[in-house]
């Protein structure tokens, strides 16, 4: 696996430059509307009735997580199940939520894929309608989201919800939890692929928006949010707060090893070239809710706010427009192998887009109804 990123519960569009606090404020309702009482988890949502727009189903159909894989897959968790492409968009097939399958009546979300073993992915659910037949939890795939095994139930672990999880960097069976519930004692780890997990180090933030562990750097790292930025190398035992960071931070990207870190915030974009142990700020004008890096270009990478999306070739220091896109935008992913295709989803109704930067154009790749 060659593209990295932090893991955050939903895709949240970003206006001129809100604050992180606004931000996690937004978050936590849009967890409310997305599945009625974040604290008992039931819902008030019927189960849809209304006529399928696209192929990716009705119009209130919107998307919580995407990843671009190698081997031209992709993957985009929506609030109505999980759908995948094996041909870069050209097709797609609904691989968990949908009548008779695993997961159904679900909303699927925190798409996080092991950077040890690229068909190992792991994803959350919580209920999408009234009247599911899916177990809320914990699943992961060992075939790049082909098919799907549920590894544990949020009910035997919290009343409440998990908020984010992120695929783990000592072993592909690892990967962690984070359980806003439990504050700065909220961070949790499976070595078991998510069948047991066990309590970390005290969080030195009350609330964290991601994680994002260190690809081949074993038990190294970071978390962020409203309160910055820290780092830990012993699996989240013991952290440190990074310096310099002013704000709050919306978002974590990195290609992959040894590869810079970018993180989008109150302040502007940072990077750090030596592992997340100091970030310096390189442009203090652009505001992103969302970073994607290229993994075969880590200079290269792209930012989106709620109506527009950029890039960079210098690593953050300047910007460019790319053509305006219609539509709710929301998570962006670079191709593995082409830092010059960007792959972009839209919600209400859920939709998906390609940018080429040879033909500077976008091509939607939303299935027809």
């Amino acid at each position: 696996m060659k593209h990295y990123r932090s893991t955050r519960y939903f895709s949240y569009t970003c206006l001129a430059r809100p604050s992180l606090v606004t931000l996690i404020a937004v978050l936590a309702l849009l967890l409310v509307a997305c599945s009625g009482n974040a604290n008992s988890g039931q819902t008030a949502t019927s189960t849809p009735t209304e006529v399928s727009v696209n192929g990716f189903g009705i119009a209130a159909n919107h998307v919580h997580s995407l990843l671009a894989l190698p081997n031209h897959v992709l993957l985009l968790a929506t609030h109505y199940g999980t759908y995948r492409s094996a041909d870069s968009g050209q097709s797609w097939q609904r691989v968990s939520g949908g009548p008779g399958q695993l997961m159904q009546g679900l909303m699927d979300y925190a798409l996080t894929i092991s950077p040890l073993d690229p068909q190992r992915i792991y994803l959350l659910t919580l209920q999408s309608v009234t009247h599911h037949a899916g177990t809320l939890g914990l699943y992961t795939s060992t075939d790049t989201g082909q098919t799907w095994q549920l590894a544990i139930p949020t009910a035997s672990l919290t009343q409440n919800t998990i908020f984010t999880a992120a695929a783990g960097n000592d072993t592909p069976d690892e990967v962690y939890i984070y359980q806003p519930d439990l504050g700065a004692l909220g961070l949790k780890v499976s070595l078991d692929a998510g069948q047991h997990f066990t309590s970390t180090g005290t969080l030195p933030f009350g609330t964290l928006t991601g994680i994002l562990p260190l690809a081949k750097v074993p038990g190294t790292l970071l978390i962020y949010g409203g309160s910055g930025i820290a780092r830990s190398t012993d699996g989240g035992i013991h952290w440190q707060v990074i310096p310099g960071i002013t704000g709050g931070i919306y978002d974590l990207a990195t290609a992959g090893p040894q590869s810079p870190l970018y993180a989008a915030g109150d302040a502007g974009i940072y990077a750090s070239n030596d592992a997340g142990k100091t970030f310096t700020l390189v442009n203090n004008q652009a505001a992103y809710g969302s970073l994607s890096v290229s993994p075969s270009q880590p200079q290269t990478l792209y930012g989106r706010t709620a109506t527009s999306v950029y890039r960079s070739s210098d690593g953050g220091h300047t910007w460019a427009t790319l053509p305006s896109l219609k539509g709710n935008l929301g998570d962006l992913a670079v191709d593995p192998d082409n830092a010059a295709v960007l792959y972009v989803s839209q919600s209400y109704p859920a939709g998906m887009y390609r940018f080429d930067t040879g033909s500077n154009t976008w091509t939607s790749l939303t299935p027809k109804a």
